[in-house]
């Protein structure tokens, strides 16, 4: 591994998931061996129906010394939370 190939975050969709949870990072030279070396790396006992590969430097986050911050404004919106309405019960998943 050298220190120029890019790091790589690495993101599985597990057989009983809905969505994508990161599990890890890797070095890889491009999208199609970092999608290589995950599936080897973190779906060795076939664990994963999906993964998703995103070049590190391409991933914008919030800070979580701003967090306070950055999420207040939520706060004052109440519509946001599903506080107003009924979910009917054969309703899997919202």
């Amino acid at each position: 591994m050298s220190d120029r190939e890019p790091l790589w975050e690495v993101f599985v969709r597990s057989r009983r998931g809905l969505s994508h949870t990161h599990v890890g990072s890797l070095h890889a030279a491009d999208a199609t061996l970092a999608l290589r070396n995950a599936r080897d790396v973190y779906t060795r006992r076939q664990e994963g129906v999906s993964i998703w590969v995103v070049r590190a430097e391409d991933v914008t986050a919030s800070s979580p010394d701003e967090k306070d911050a950055f999420f207040d404004p939520a706060g004052d919106k109440p519509y946001r939370h599903p506080t107003f309405y009924t979910v009917p019960d054969e309703v899997e998943n919202l």
